[in-house]
């Protein structure tokens, strides 16, 4: 049997034997010799057989249980981030071979972590590379489309020259964005959080927007407690929120109106981009976040799917979440929540 490949085990079946063995024997000798008052010695020997046998279980199981709570240990160790923690497993046993193959599994989980670790820092130092190797050609077509479009007086080149220039606009934000969501999934832009004043914050995003705002007569109105504070950091928080404002200008007909709004409530700080546009269809409303993503029901050809999932990244990197509520022609609502810690 297996269960006798343990040698604690062993010992403990073979006491035990013993102890029945010897309480047999001098039960068999008192009654054999006919000793006075047999009954109570043989009472007394089978008291300290089942002594003897019980303080041998109780110091097995004591052995067994800190056995099980030193590997507890070993795994908390291991989740809470020492990845070289281990469980000792030199014994024989069940319980030991099950702790080898925690161990492994372990070491498997390590190596995947490091092959995942070096694609993502392949894959960030490629589009890093490709991007840079972009910047100087982009660069070289937006001069000559300006030295063409002022150089011209042709109303059809420079009808062309126009859609070239936004053209060329979109393929820098598309690089730009890129490399800050390949950043921010490999890790190595550290977001440094600092108390920023919300109302000053959204006050910045809004005068961003105010001038093609008024181009496209539409209005951006901000409400929330001028007293409210975020730790966060300032440049990447606005530019996610900036985003999600972009993509509310971007499905707002001409005289509607976008929402900045934010609040304290009892265990989050939450923030709100609404507006009173075209919303969103149902079918879309559980992929608008990933990336690259074009509904097919969208009238915007200009966007690249990038703005909303950048957020998102920006958000999650502030242990916060970003959720969207919306009904097709009904406008849409984006909800932003960071946990508020507490103090015990």
């Amino acid at each position: 049997m297996k269960i006798f490949t343990n040698r604690k085990i062993k010992s403990l079946f073979i006491l035990m034997m013993f102890c029945v063995f010897a309480f047999a024997v001098v039960s068999t000798l008192l009654m054999i010799f006919d000793v006075k008052n047999a009954a109570a010695y043989i009472f007394i020997a089978a008291i300290a057989a089942f002594a003897v046998a019980l303080a041998d279980i109780y110091r097995y199981f004591r052995n067994q249980n800190k056995t099980i709570e030193t590997a507890e240990e070993r795994i908390t160790d291991y989740i809470s981030g020492n990845h070289a923690a281990r469980i000792e497993c030199d014994d024989e046993g069940e319980l030991n071979k099950l702790f080898h193959k925690v161990n492994l599994l372990a070491s498997v989980l390590n190596a995947h972590a490091e092959n995942e670790a070096k694609s993502k820092e392949f894959l960030k130092n490629t589009i890093s590379d490709i991007s840079h190797q972009l910047k100087t050609p982009l660069a070289a077509l937006n001069i000559y489309n300006d030295i063409i479009q002022d150089e011209t007086e042709n109303p059809e080149i420079k009808e062309f020259t126009e859609l070239t220039d936004r053209e060329l606009d979109r393929i820098e934000t598309l690089v730009q964005n890129l490399l800050k969501i390949t950043k921010l999934d490999a890790g190595t832009i550290q977001i440094e959080k600092k108390d920023e004043n919300m109302s000053e914050m959204m006050n910045d995003i809004k005068n961003h927007f105010m001038f093609r705002a008024k181009q496209e007569g539409k209005q951006i109105s901000l409400s929330g407690d001028d007293i409210i504070t975020l730790p966060c950091d300032k440049s990447w928080l606005i530019q996610a929120i900036e985003n999600i404002v972009k993509n509310a200008l971007d499905h707002t007909e001409q005289g509607g109106e976008i929402n900045i709004e934010w609040k304290r409530l009892p265990s989050v700080l939450q923030i709100i981009v609404r507006d009173n546009g075209v919303g969103i269809h149902p079918e879309d409303i559980h992929h608008i976040f990933k990336r690259f993503y074009r509904s097919r029901f969208s009238k915007d050809t200009q966007g690249i799917g990038l703005g909303l999932p950048l957020a998102k990244a920006i958000i999650e990197a502030h242990d916060g979440s970003v959720e969207v509520d919306s009904e097709a022609g009904n406008g849409a609502a984006f909800v932003i929540n960071f946990l508020i810690p507490t103090k015990l």
